[in-house]
């Protein structure tokens, strides 16, 4: 950053409420070493994610996982955006300077397309979750993929004002982990990168806050590292959230931010 020290007083003081209104870089292209709060936890690095070298990843689901240290964990939540819950999650990450990638329901991003817009802008990445969360090894295999694809569509408008089935990110998760041999053979040829988990907080059972911060906590400490599955919708993460990124950083863990390849975060792609 240039020396300002020479700026008349009032653009100080502007400069000054922006950042403090911005923890992370602003415009959100947000990595690590941007982070103006020395003592956040931060994002530690940043991961490409090649749909051709890892078509799907997460042991619960998988034989493969990403290519994650000791210590690392990818944060990922599913099923929003949700005005209200989602902003405190959206909150909670910034104010520790962490990127983390939101999977979508179509159905949510078209009712909330300004979320969609805000997610994007702050730097996080955005997957695809179809269109309304449905059983998709229940369905008819084209109306399985026609289910997909308006999810896919449905985000792409609020991002760009233009439906498309082909997603900006690569990236996709099943409702409830339930591929088929089919969808995942049609996905990978389409060069989308399938998401599983590592391990989650199991936040969709009634529980505290307190209660899911042990349980995930003790899961983390049994798993090392890996891609943690949370949901955005749900209060009780939300409210957990805060104290769980303390946590990662009091006990030496690292936020690894998952981006396609050549790709620094979705905002870029959506200037």
């Amino acid at each position: 950053m240039r020396n300002m020290s020479s700026a008349p007083r009032p653009i100080l003081n502007v400069i000054a409420t922006l950042l403090a209104l911005a923890p992370c870089a602003l415009l959100g292209t947000a990595h690590a070493a941007e982070c103006l709060r020395k003592d956040a936890l931060g994002t530690s690095r940043v991961l490409e994610v090649d749909p051709a070298t890892y078509p799907r990843v997460g042991l619960k689901s998988f034989p493969q996982t990403l290519p994650l240290r000791d210590g690392e964990v990818v944060l990922t939540f599913d099923d929003g955006p949700t005005p209200g819950v989602t902003d405190k999650v959206l909150t909670a990450l910034a104010a520790e300077c962490v990127q983390a990638t939101f999977f979508m329901v179509g159905r949510n991003a078209a009712d909330h397309p300004d979320m969609v817009r805000k997610i994007a802008r702050l730097g996080h990445t955005i997957g695809y979750h179809t269109w309304d969360h449905p059983h998709l090894n229940k369905m008819p295999l084209d109306q399985a993929e026609a289910n997909i694809n308006r999810g896919i569509e449905a985000v792409q408008m609020a991002l760009r004002g233009t439906a498309s089935t082909v997603p900006s990110t690569p990236f996709f998760r099943f409702p409830y982990f339930e591929s088929t041999p089919a969808l995942l053979g049609r996905l990978e040829k389409r060069g989308i990168a399938v998401f599983g988990a590592d391990f989650w907080a199991s936040d969709w059972n009634k529980m505290t806050p307190e209660e899911e911060l042990k349980l995930l906590t003790g899961r983390l400490e049994g798993h090392r590292k890996g891609i943690i599955l949370l949901h955005d919708p749900q209060m009780r993460t939300a409210e957990m959230l805060p104290a769980f990124l303390r946590y990662l950083q009091e006990h030496n863990y690292h936020i690894v931010h998952i981006v396609p390849t050549a790709m620094k975060t979705v905002s870029d792609r959506t200037r």
